[in-house]
């Protein structure tokens, strides 16, 4: 378990990277859709997150969309030397705020010039792949043609490392047969644990696993459940569910998301406890 005098970290592509870092989408509106309730206190989160030790920020510029790379660019630019920025591409946002699968080549190679445009830098990080065969979870479906354009714009010098999100443990083999895969993204808290098998494959091969959702989709029971444990742990509900993520496999990575100051202070402050045994017990049992 993660202390505060015991830093954990994984590597991220080639870069060591702590385990608790931060989540942009929360920093656009409503929907991750329009700019943010509170602009002044969207640039002092980012800046807190840093200034706590945060070098990893998850972001992507359909988050607005340009929202979210705008507040990071505003916020942070120049960057520190290690941090790591993750964004992705696959998807684009209609006038209506849904959410849309945008994968060719043309809409790839856009995004990704607009990814580095809107950050400010000449290279991205890390670009993760959104799989949108369906929206809200894993699909099967060949990734190949959309992932090999990613593989040349790499090849180009505009991207140092690929991941890839929402996808199955067939797409991550399609993948790995075309480039590196350094890290997936993909829906896993205490209450929905799909991946278990696959993130202890990927922690083998040291591929991060980047869960989204780490604080949601718990039904009344779990919740309750949850919030017992926190009580006797004089820790709240958010910051249990995040420390049993990062006891559950070394190579997981969060980015819980907030825009309150409040909410990222508490956040951050889950790496520094501890779970006893009853605890995550307790924990385990809660599907």
């Amino acid at each position: 378990m993660p202390r505060i005098n015991e830093p954990a970290a994984f590597p991220l592509g080639d870069r060591a990277t702590k385990r608790l870092g931060y989540g942009a989408m929360q920093l656009a509106g409503p929907g991750v859709f329009g700019p943010p309730r509170d602009p002044d206190e969207a640039l002092a989160v980012l800046r807190e997150a840093v200034a706590g030790g945060v070098n990893h920020i998850d972001t992507s510029d359909f988050y607005g969309p340009h929202t979210t790379n705008r507040l990071i660019r505003k916020a942070l630019h120049p960057y520190p030397d290690d941090l790591v920025i993750v964004t992705k591409v696959g998807a684009r946002r209609g006038a209506d705020a849904s959410w849309l699968p945008a994968c060719s080549a043309q809409e790839l190679t856009q995004a990704v010039h607009d990814n580095l445009r809107n950050l400010g830098v000449d290279v991205l990080d890390v670009v993760n792949l959104r799989s949108m065969f369906a929206i809200h979870e894993p699909a099967e479906g060949s990734i190949g043609e959309p992932l090999s354009v990613l593989a040349e714009l790499q090849r180009k010098g505009l991207v140092r490392h690929i991941g890839l999100s929402n996808v199955t443990p067939a797409q991550i083999e399609e993948g790995r047969g075309i480039c590196e895969i350094v890290c997936v993204q993909n829906h896993y808290n205490l209450a929905h644990r799909t991946d278990d098998a696959l993130i202890d494959a990927l922690a083998h091969r040291d591929i991060a696993y980047v869960p989204f959702f780490p604080l949601g989709g718990f039904a009344a029971l779990q919740s309750s459940t949850l919030s017992e444990v926190a009580r006797g742990l004089g820790a709240t509900p958010r910051q249990v569910a995040l420390a049993w993520l990062l006891r559950r496999a070394p190579n997981i990575l969060l980015i819980p998301g907030t825009a309150s100051l409040a909410h990222l202070r508490e956040n951050l402050a889950a790496a520094e406890l501890d779970l006893p045994e009853h605890a995550v017990a307790a924990l385990e049992a809660i599907r």
